[in-house]
């Protein structure tokens, strides 16, 4: 990120170019003209200019999203700089006292007259405090611009992707809250229904209504969000949405007004819990019961693909949820059905170096191939599973390992995205290719040899990675 600092003592420059470096891009802006020749000859970036004159900040080329430092060390009040600043078009502005300076009245007095600027002690930014409160301000200006253009429109579309799960549900729900729509004004839908035993029992437990929604009816929305989702999932049926809230990684070739893509949250429930904090929206029970319950299946209780702020999300929901409708959600695991695919798994399947893979052949249901996918992964020994199965005419397929080994989501799109949709995390990953198109690539002419053909890839793909490893330790070596 890049931050402007308006500073003019050398040594709380010096200190505050070593503090910032690690997560800024530091330019700063100075007036005394040798001062800043010393500067630069130090390496440090520098601007020379009148910080009191709004034209300074223009040539630097300020934005909404730069963050502005200016320094207040009592003897000369900032509030010109501050003026200058705003008339400027920043947004982004921190007051940073120094020494004796730094005192709580000090900091009320300017939150008076610019209730948008926030006052930091020098002695905070040790900590990352400053990260921490840049982080909160672009969340609250970019759903305050959001929610400004969903305002006016009358018919707002929640796109989830197909058979949603609890983290697209959850964040549905939570998206609806920051938008402050209903059920009616906000419709929260997907091209395929919920499916899966548990998604229906936390559907029905909390009142969620899921709309079906076709193709030709997204034309009448005003506006369309997307949630745990980009459009790309869809196969080119939508290039197109006003809003995308995901935690997958970002995917080219559609157009967004406004996205908040975060690849290294766990869950997309834990951004939205975010921007329901940014900008102080109560969250009810129900919103909240539904968004833990999302968190902590996604990350499989913090095991898979999570983050600090996951952990932090989790505990801020955690006393306003409701624990005991949680435990009737997570009552709904084991079906005869499922087990029948467990079983037919467990007798078609192989397991070879740590890796499980299995061919389940034509499936009623496409929730099946994941849930056959995470059975196997707890099993002794088992690091990678790789299930597929026949849905329709297209040949689906779930990736599994433990998160400390080999990318899931490179796998799937190394193999499989030429041909069809692939992609997802380090730990999880999902593909879908048409059956034609999987034969044609991959010269399988039979269905019993695609469990074997699977695990051929795997392989081939983990032993890369393995030789990889030991030709870079050899070259450590010889150097």
């Amino acid at each position: 990120m890049r931050c402007l600092a308006v500073c003019q003592d050398e040594l709380v420059i010096r200190m505050l170019d070593e503090i910032l470096m690690p997560g800024f891009e530091v330019e700063f802006i100075v007036e005394n003209r040798p001062l800043a020749r010393r500067l630069h000859d130090a390496g440090v970036t520098v601007l020379t200019g009148d910080p009191r004159r709004t034209d300074t900040f223009l040539k630097a080329d300020l934005g909404p999203g730069t963050c502005v430092i200016i320094e207040d060390n009592g003897r000369r009040s900032p509030r010109k700089i501050l003026e200058a600043v705003t008339d400027a078009g920043g947004t982004l502005v921190y007051v940073l006292g120094i020494g004796t300076a730094a005192t709580d009245k000090r900091a009320d007095e300017f939150r008076e007259d610019f209730p948008d600027v926030s006052y930091l002690a020098m002695s905070e930014l040790f900590g990352g405090a400053l990260l921490t409160e840049v982080g909160r301000s672009l969340t609250k200006a970019r759903v305050q611009q959001y929610q400004r253009y969903f305002a006016d429109a009358d018919r707002v579309l929640i796109l989830l992707h197909n058979d949603p799960d609890p983290d697209a549900m959850a964040s549905g729900l939570a998206l609806r809250n920051v938008l402050h729509r209903t059920k009616t004004t906000a419709i929260i839908g997907a091209i395929q229904g919920v499916t899966r035993p548990e998604n229906l029992r936390m559907l029905n437990l909390l009142d969620i209504h899921v709309e079906p929604i076709t193709p030709p009816m997204l034309g009448d929305f005003d506006r369309v969000a997307m949630v745990d989702v980009q459009p790309h999932y869809f196969g080119g049926i939508i290039d197109r949405v006003d809003l995308v809230i995901d935690h997958h990684p970002e995917q080219p070739n559609y157009t967004a007004i406004f996205k908040d893509i975060r690849a290294d949250y766990g869950s997309t429930s834990t951004i939205l819990t975010e921007h329901l904090r940014a900008v102080d929206v109560n969250i009810s029970e129900r919103t909240a019961t539904a968004m833990l319950y999302a968190i902590k299946s996604d990350t499989l209780f913090f095991n898979r693909q999570t983050n600090r702020v996951d952990l932090e999300a989790f505990s801020y929901l955690y006393p306003l949820a409701d624990a005991a409708m949680i435990r009737k959600m997570e009552g709904a695991e084991i079906t005869g059905e499922r087990l029948d695919y467990v079983l037919r798994a467990h007798q078609a399947g192989t397991l070879i170096d740590q890796v499980f893979c299995a061919f389940l052949g034509v499936s009623a249901r496409e929730d099946f191939i994941p849930y056959v996918a995470d059975f196997f992964l707890q099993l002794e020994g088992v690091k990678w599973t790789i299930i597929g199965g026949i849905v329709d005419s297209s040949l689906v397929l779930s990736f599994r390992n433990l998160g400390y080994t080999k990318n899931a989501g490179e796998f799937a799109r190394r193999y499989f995205g030429e041909i069809g949709s692939a992609g997802g995390h380090r730990a999880m990953a999902k593909a879908v290719v048409p059956m034609s198109a999987f034969r044609e690539k991959y010269g399988v002419r039979d269905t019993n040899e695609i469990g074997p053909k699977l695990q051929e890839m795997v392989s081939q793909f983990l032993h890369e990675t393995t030789r990889q490893k030991s030709d870079e330790k050899e070259e450590v070596r010889t150097r």
